[in-house]
């Protein structure tokens, strides 16, 4: 389920944000980092709802999304879009093994 837009998903069609033991959140495009877990859209919509997301954030990260954090993950999460499009176009398999 993502955690902006609370829709339902096959975990292919999402992408892992992690909490990792060190507290930081990061994106898990292996979907195997140690840590808690959620789960975005890969729309760019669902991540511009991110941080009105609050109450699910807190519940699947036991803390709110920094603004800062929001930024660095906005750009991450655009570089990984764009090479999942590059790599859909050359026929290739996306990112993750689901």
């Amino acid at each position: 389920m993502c955690v902006s837009c609370g829709e339902m998903h096959p975990k292919k069609e999402l992408l892992r944000m992690v909490k990792t033991p060190e507290g930081t959140i990061e994106l898990d495009l292996t979907g195997k980092k140690n840590g808690r877990g959620a789960y975005i859209c890969k729309s760019l919509a669902c991540f511009e709802r991110l941080p009105r997301a609050g109450k699910r954030i807190e519940k699947a990260f036991g803390c709110k999304l920094p603004e800062e954090l929001s930024a660095r993950l906005r750009e991450e999460f655009e570089r990984v879009r764009q090479e999942e499009s590059a790599a859909a176009a050359k026929g290739a398999e996306p990112f993750g093994d689901g």
